[in-house]
């Protein structure tokens, strides 16, 4: 059992994982390595080429994790795309980069969580990605911005993906201007609520994805106090006992079917992801006891919370048949050859056409608009406070519950994403047409979930239940929501690039009422994979894992820095908010080291 000393071992190269690597080697006397279960899939066409992410959906570098049935989705099991490979799930994503509201970040310290607010956390943003040149405003529907984020000058390379003119940017800008509820400004200086053209997380010089590895490591590689192992999955975490709080001071790892050790005389830092970071906190012997007492699990340290909290944002559709003249994306979801040989091909001589983007240019942030939906959400509330107590558990879920009524009763909070899709979605077996589709995704569902070992074996995978729309109020805003969804499609310059009437692809998707729409939202609800909590930046006694330094309570020389400690997350898609959350961990630990 060979062993080598790092001043920092982080366990996983995903977003977290590297972003914090990156920073750390930028002092060329600390040595830093990573170990990254997956491999480097840097040159693999698959990830460069944006519009070919379904294929690595169920690859070779997707950890293929599923969920426990669950009672509220009519039983089914929901799959959970997770990336296994250098850049962990920035490698296998949808591209979609927006942030989260202005009040969803200042939630995190209202939460307890001191020093965490949008103030202080909008500049990782911009430490994080380079805002894109505009040519075109108009016809990217930007036009209206009043300002726009130029002082962001990071590594990730983001565009406006895909073609330029296409009418939905514009058309959905100026029918939500109708409706009253466009975007101001950029997103990334504050958002609050409102219509806006998104970014993708595609290098607008070379329309390939720009990721974790491509993005922060490939640009530092040969630093010689970086080190980078591929292949190598973490088992154990080690810790030296002698003292009253137990010492991280390295990891055990398997590579290649070797078993090695790597010492740390700072840090061991875990980036392993929301499903993967508490199971290995758990085998390490930090969680439940008794869930641990169970495994046959010596216990390192008694932290109830570790796996608790898990926080996705559940997402529906709904698929219109689109007018004969709009380009969309159908003929590659039904896979056509004679569609997706010309698109390979004009992707390589001008990485342009299909294949540029994944047809995801529009989102817009709400809340309830109707006023009878509003009231009767009001009321739900009332009736479905979390019980009284004193157990940290209680405290939590109070704490949490807080955050979300003063969400859902704000006119200028929003409370659900849409966005839309340029082809028909969430539909098996794909069908004949051209459609777009509006999706919604839940912001702050209330809902909690777990994700827990299933046995000490470093191998079996986790077991994960989201308990998607287990508390009422999350199924009645969902449903509220999702009636919304036809006065979008039915409203101005976005209605012209549907067939009138509105032809639904699924006739269920007619929701009458909000009963009808419940119904739908169950049968058709499915994960937008943004995983997140389940080492919840929290007091320990509203049942956090980690400070808000990201230490692990009660373990020195141990954080947390993925979207497991993340304490709520963010309004949409996760991924910016991950690599801004990892800069920050990366600040926090070169302050207390002192380092350059």
């Amino acid at each position: 059992m060979a062993e080598a000393s790092y001043d920092f071992v982080i366990i996983g190269g995903g977003v977290a994982g590297l972003v914090v690597a990156t920073r750390l080697s930028e002092d060329p006397s600390q040595r830093v390595i990573v170990l990254e279960a997956g491999q480097d899939h840097s040159s693999d066409t698959r990830v460069k080429t944006p519009g070919f992410y379904p294929v690595l959906l169920g690859s070779e570098l997707d950890w293929g994790f599923q969920s426990e049935a669950q009672p509220n989705l009519n039983g089914r099991s929901i799959l959970l795309h997770q990336g296994k490979a250098l850049g962990g799930s920035s490698a296998i994503n949808a591209h979609v980069f927006v942030p989260p509201t202005k009040d969803l970040i200042d939630a995190w310290g209202a939460l307890g969580n001191d020093g965490w607010n949008w103030d202080t956390f909008k500049k990782y943003f911009a430490k994080a990605y380079t805002s894109p040149s505009v040519a075109s405003a108009a016809e990217l529907g930007v036009s209206g911005w009043a300002s726009k984020n130029d002082l962001a000058q990071g590594p990730l390379k983001a565009s406006f993906s895909g073609n330029s003119s296409h009418p939905v940017r514009k058309a959905w800008i100026d029918s939500f201007s109708q409706l009253g509820h466009v975007a101001e400004h950029d997103p990334f200086l504050g958002a609050s609520t409102g219509a806006f053209t998104c970014l993708s997380s595609i290098d607008p010089a070379t329309r390939e994805r720009s990721y974790a590895a491509s993005a922060y490591y490939q640009p530092v590689k040969d630093r010689e106090n970086l080190k980078i192992l591929t292949g190598a999955v973490a088992e154990k975490i080690l810790f030296d006992r002698s003292d009253a709080n137990a010492k991280a001071k390295g990891v055990r790892y398997t590579l290649n079917g070797t078993t090695h050790e790597v010492l740390s005389t700072k840090e061991v830092i875990i980036a392993a992801g929301a499903l993967q970071s508490p199971k290995l906190l758990e085998i390490s012997g930090i969680g439940n006891a008794n869930l641990l007492q169970s495994h046959g699990i010596e216990l390192v340290k008694d932290l109830p919370a570790v796996g608790e909290n898990l926080q996705d944002h559940p997402l529906c559709s709904i698929s219109f048949e689109a007018v004969d003249e709009v380009d969309t994306l159908d003929a590659l979801v039904r896979q056509e050859p004679e569609a997706i040989g010309p698109a390979m091909q004009e992707y390589a001589t001008t990485q342009t056409g299909l294949l540029s983007s994944v047809g995801v240019y529009s989102y817009a942030y709400l809340p309830i608009l109707d006023p009878q939906g509003k009231d009767l959400v009001k009321q739900m509330l009332l009736q479905n406070q979390p019980p009284p107590g004193n157990q940290p558990e209680m405290a939590r879920a109070q704490a949490y519950y807080e955050v979300a009524e003063q969400a859902l009763l704000d006119s200028g909070t929003a409370s659900a994403a849409y966005l839309a899709i340029l082809a028909q979605h969430n539909v098996a077996p794909p069908v004949p047409g051209k459609h777009i589709s509006i999706g919604l995704m839940l912001s702050q569902a209330l809902s909690r979930g777990s994700v827990h070992i299933r046995s000490k074996d470093i191998g079996a995978a986790p077991v994960i239940d989201p308990n998607y729309l287990s508390n009422p109020l999350d199924l009645e805003v969902m449903a509220q929501h999702m009636r919304y969804i036809e006065t979008i499609a039915s409203t101005g310059a976005f209605s012209d690039l549907l067939k009138k009437p509105l032809k639904h692809l699924d006739p269920d998707s007619r929701l009458v009422d909000v009963e009808s729409a419940k119904k739908y939202l169950q049968s058709h609800v499915i994960s937008m994979w943004h995983l997140g909590g389940t080492c919840a930046m929290l007091p320990q006694e509203k049942g956090g894992v980690v400070d808000s330094k990201l230490k692990v309570y009660g373990i020195d020389k141990l954080r947390v820095v993925d979207s497991s400690a993340v304490p709520l997350i963010s309004t949409a898609n996760l991924q910016a908010t991950v690599y801004a959350f990892a800069e920050r961990a990366a600040d926090l630990i070169k302050q207390e080291y002192g380092l350059n």
